[in-house]
């Protein structure tokens, strides 16, 4: 009984779950593979294909070379399909181009000119940095000079010069006390916001004014020409920091710059030296009408500006001035020196 009932359950027919009735067969004819078209047309050759099988006997009963040869090309045409579908199996998987102008090679001039205008890319250097560059060489000498006259500028300085040995004395009385108190406000009112009543209700020991009104308004021309020079060199100091930034991914670029501008520098000011040498009357007066064209920057021997500031302070000043800058763009030539590592990057 059970046997029986096992039966009919193998009898039963499997039911199809799947409701979209969809085929393997490929939608469109260039996507189907060699064995799709085979199987396409297969019952369409059946009918050959039958009656051909029912002649191969009586083909091979006639002739055992012919069954021999039969055979060897049965065989051989039974290789050959496996072989063509193994090599079209791969190129079945490709969309086939929709044209065939992009497998065309253009004319050998034209890949020339094409691999020229590459290499000339590839090897031209960008303007930018190179622009920057010449910017540095320019403008360093200005920023070491600004720098050098700041450090000049400074009660410090001033104590070193009155209390150096060799530096003149006042002959209408003043101490060297005096001199760096009364020397600093003055040099504390060019690098301050204050207005000219700073130094102009000054007033010495006797009541009598400090300075005149001439000096003091001087004195507020050249303050004018110093926050200016000092803002320049704040605007130069963001202009080196930018160039940094912009050319350290270059290896060499902003020593390169350096370098140029340290040279121009160190040219610039041994040329300013030789002219201050050969005529520094000349060279202090040409100074001052450069900036002080009103020419209210002469005074007596008695007034106050010239016995704190003598001829020989400018001297010296001049001198520190040189030195330092020589100094600074003599070591930036040295540890920017270009080596040809860095010349060829």
């Amino acid at each position: 009984m059970m046997d029986v009932i096992e039966d009919r359950h193998d009898l039963q027919p499997e039911v199809n779950m799947d409701e979209s009735q969809d085929t393997d067969e490929p939608a469109f004819d260039w996507m189907k593979t060699p064995q799709h078209r085979a199987s396409s047309s297969a019952p369409a050759a059946a009918e050959p294909d039958r009656l051909a099988d029912t002649s191969a006997p009586a083909a091979a009963m006639s002739s055992p070379d012919a069954a021999e040869d039969g055979s060897g090309e049965e065989h051989s045409a039974k290789e050959r399909p496996a072989e063509l579908s193994s090599a079209e199996r791969d190129e079945a998987h490709l969309e086939p181009s929709p044209t065939t102008a992009l497998q065309m090679r253009p004319p050998e001039d034209e890949v020339r000119r094409r691999t020229a205008q590459r290499e000339a890319a590839a090897k031209a250097k960008p303007v930018a940095p190179r622009v920057l560059q010449v910017l540095m060489a320019i403008f360093l000498p200005f920023l070491l000079l600004i720098a050098a006259v700041r450090l000049v500028a400074t009660p410090a300085f001033l104590w070193l010069e009155y209390f150096r040995p060799g530096f003149p004395g006042d002959g209408y009385g003043f101490s060297v006390d005096d001199r760096l108190t009364y020397g600093s406000y003055a040099v504390d009112y060019l690098g301050n916001f204050a207005g000219r009543r700073y130094l102009g209700d000054l007033v010495q020991p006797s009541g009598s004014a400090l300075f005149t009104d001439a000096e003091v308004s001087h004195m507020a021309d050249v303050k004018n020409v110093v926050l200016l020079t000092y803002a320049a060199g704040l605007l130069l100091l963001v202009f080196f920091v930018v160039s940094y930034l912009v050319l350290r991914k270059r290896r060499g670029a902003f020593g390169r710059g350096l370098f140029a501008g340290s040279i121009v520098t160190f040219v610039l000011v041994v040329g300013l030296a030789v002219l201050a040498v050969l005529g520094w009357d000349r060279f202090f007066t040409d100074f001052h009408r450069i900036f002080f064209s009103q020419g209210n920057w002469t005074f007596q021997l008695s007034d106050t500006l010239i016995r704190l500031f003598p001829g020989q302070f400018w001297i010296d000043s001049a001198i520190v001035i040189g030195v330092l800058t020589l100094l600074v763009s003599s070591l930036i030539i040295i540890f920017a020196w270009p080596t040809k590592r860095s010349a060829e990057d």
